[in-house]
C-alpha cells in the first residue's frame, strides 16, 4: 500500500480499523478467547505485516502479523486491538514476541480485563523501551470484544434473543402452528448464527410444539450445546433433542420441582441434567447463566418461547436481539406474540436498541441491534 502519514492520529485510526476488520474473521473460530488483528507499519508508513487469531489455541494476531513481517518489523509501529498478552497459555506471551522482534510503537485500542493480562502487556512492553498508546478506536474495540468482556469481567456469556414473528406481532397461529413464518433466505442466515455460537437455548413449551433438531444446517464452526429449560423435568424421549442427545449435547435445566425418576431417565437417555434449587425462576437462570459461563460458553442463542425471552428481557439479561419480520397477518387474539414476561411499565422503560441494523432478508424484514441497559 503507499506510505500513509506514520504517528498521525488519522494514521493510528485506519490502521486500528484495519485491524479490527481483520479480527472480526475469528468469530466464531477463536471463543472463549477474544477476537483479535493486528497490522504492522514500517518506518516509511507502508503495512509489512498483517495478522488475526484465527482459531482457538492457535497463534495470535501479534505472532501471525510478526511472521508475514518478518525482518522488516524492526523499529515498526504494531497496531493491535487488544493489549498484547503477558502470560503463558496455550501460546508463549505475544509481549515477548513483540519485545524480540524490535517493534518501536505499539498502538493498542484497549487493555485486556483478563486478570493473566490486565496492564501486564503493556508493562512489559514499556520496560522493554517500547513507545506504547492505548484507546485508539477504543469504542469500536469493545464493540467487537463484547462477549468475551462479559465472560471475563462478569463470568456470564452474550446472551442472543433471536424470533420470527409476522407483520402483526405473531410467533405462531391460533393453534400453534410456526412453521414457516420467516422465508428461506432468514433460516439460512438463523443457521448460520447457530453455527457460531456456543449453546441454543429454549423452554420445554417450544420443543413440545416445534420439536426442532436445533442444529446448524450444514454445520457450522462450533457445534453448539442444546438446552432446554425444562422445571419439571417432564421432556419427552420422543423428541428429536432427546433422541439425538448422544449425537450433540442436550443440557435439561431444572428447578427444584423436578422428580428424581424424570431426571434419571432424561440421564439414561443421554442428556445432561443441570438441577437448580433455587426459588425463583430468575435466581435459576442468573445461576444458569454463571454456569455456562464456567464452562467457558460465549455466546448463547435463545429461540424462544415467549415465557424463557420475557423472563430474560424482564431481568435484563439479554444482550443482543435479532428478529424477522415476515409480511404476513395471522391475526387472533390466541396467536401468541414473540415476548411474555412482565414486561414494562412506562413507555419510558422500554427497552431500545443501539447499533441498530434494518436490512431485507428475502421478503422478510430483518432487524438486530444490541440492547442498550
Amino acid at each position: 500500500m503507499s506510505a500513509i502519514d506514520r504517528g498521525s492520529a488519522a494514521s493510528d485510526e485506519a490502521f486500528m480499523r484495519e485491524a479490527i476488520e481483520l479480527a472480526e474473521r475469528g468469530l466464531g473460530l477463536v471463543e472463549p478467547n477474544p477476537m483479535v488483528g493486528c497490522v504492522i507499519v514500517s518506518p516509511r508508513g507502508e503495512v509489512v505485516g498483517r495478522g488475526w487469531h484465527g482459531r482457538f489455541g492457535g497463534p495470535h494476531a501479534e505472532v501471525e502479523a510478526l511472521q508475514q513481517a518478518g525482518e522488516q518489523a524492526r523499529g515498526s509501529t504494531l497496531y493491535v486491538t487488544l493489549e498484547p498478552c503477558s502470560h503463558f497459555g496455550k501460546t508463549p506471551p505475544c509481549a515477548d514476541a513483540v519485545i524480540a522482534a524490535g517493534v518501536a510503537r505499539v498502538v493498542a485500542a484497549m487493555t485486556d480485563p483478563f486478570p493473566k493480562v490486565q496492564g501486564g502487556g503493556f508493562a512489559k512492553l514499556r520496560s522493554a523501551g517500547i513507545a506504547v498508546e492505548s484507546g485508539v478506536c477504543e469504542a469500536e474495540a469493545r464493540a467487537l470484544c463484547a462477549p468475551y468482556l462479559k465472560l471475563v469481567t462478569r463470568g456470564m456469556p452474550w446472551v442472543i434473543a433471536k424470533w420470527a414473528m409476522t407483520l402483526d406481532g405473531k410467533i405462531a397461529t391460533r393453534s400453534g402452528y410456526s412453521q414457516w413464518i420467516s422465508c428461506s433466505q432468514s433460516r439460512e442466515l438463523v443457521h448460520g448464527i447457530r453455527g457460531r455460537v456456543d449453546g441454543i437455548m429454549v423452554g420445554r413449551r417450544t420443543v413440545e410444539l416445534d420439536d426442532p433438531l436445533l442444529t446448524a444446517r450444514p454445520p457450522g464452526k462450533r457445534t453448539p450445546a442444546r438446552i432446554v429449560l425444562d422445571s419439571q423435568a417432564r421432556l419427552q424421549n420422543s423428541t428429536q433433542l432427546v433422541r439425538t442427545a448422544r449425537q450433540s449435547p442436550v443440557l435439561v435445566v431444572t428447578g427444584p420441582e423436578a422428580d428424581d425418576k424424570e431426571i434419571r431417565r432424561l440421564s439414561m437417555a443421554g442428556c445432561e441434567v443441570l438441577p437448580f434449587l433455587a426459588a425463583t425462576h430468575f435466581e435459576r437462570l442468573l445461576e444458569l447463566l454463571s454456569e455456562l459461563g464456567r464452562r467457558q460458553m460465549t455466546n448463547i442463542l435463545v429461540e424462544g418461547g415467549a415465557k424463557l425471552l420475557g423472563s430474560l428481557l424482564d431481568a435484563r439479561l439479554v444482550d443482543e436481539v435479532h428478529v424477522f419480520i415476515a409480511p404476513k397477518l395471522f391475526g387472533g387474539e390466541r396467536a401468541p406474540g414473540p415476548v411474555a414476561g412482565a414486561g414494562v411499565e412506562q413507555v419510558a422503560s422500554a427497552l431500545e436498541l443501539r447499533n441498530l441494523k434494518i436490512d431485507q432478508i428475502g421478503t422478510d424484514l430483518y432487524v438486530s441491534g444490541r440492547l442498550h441497559k
